[in-house]
């Protein structure tokens, strides 16, 4: 199980170019470990993935925009003809989003099935994040 969680927070709902991540995660000796990027901090070979989180992002009905997103590496059931029992890594998202009046609201993969990135390109964007080996 991974208890690791990337929280994304949009300030300018709809406006997809600025946003903070916080990567939350175990380290080596089991403590938990909180690490803050900016947009400018994300490494260029990590951007197409999170161009992947946004397309997500960008399907929620009008007049939602997301603010804030939680991103959990979760396994999914995929099973195939020859691997009935398969599973995948995918990256679930879980999003708070307003709208112009003001209300908030929490969609899940229940609303979109699109909040489940099975790229394995997300999968490794997650992982980068949140492995303390790569600080």
């Amino acid at each position: 199980m991974n208890n690791s969680e990337i929280q994304i927070q949009f300030p300018k709902p709809g406006e997809w170019g600025e946003f903070t991540l916080t990567a939350i995660y175990p380290d080596e000796e089991g403590y938990t470990r909180i690490d803050r990027y900016q947009q400018n901090d994300v490494p260029e070979e990590q951007t197409p993935a999170m161009q992947a989180v946004v397309a997500a992002l960008v399907g929620l009905s009008e007049p939602w925009q997301a603010s804030q997103v939680w991103a959990r590496l979760k396994e999914f059931y995929a099973p195939e003809v020859d691997d009935p029992m398969r599973t995948t890594e995918t990256v679930d998202l879980t999003v708070e989003a307003v709208n112009p009046q003001g209300g908030r609201r929490v969609f899940t993969s229940r609303d979109y099935p699109d909040f489940v990135i099975t790229d394995p390109a997300a999968v490794e964007f997650f992982l980068y994040f949140t492995r303390a080996s790569n600080r």
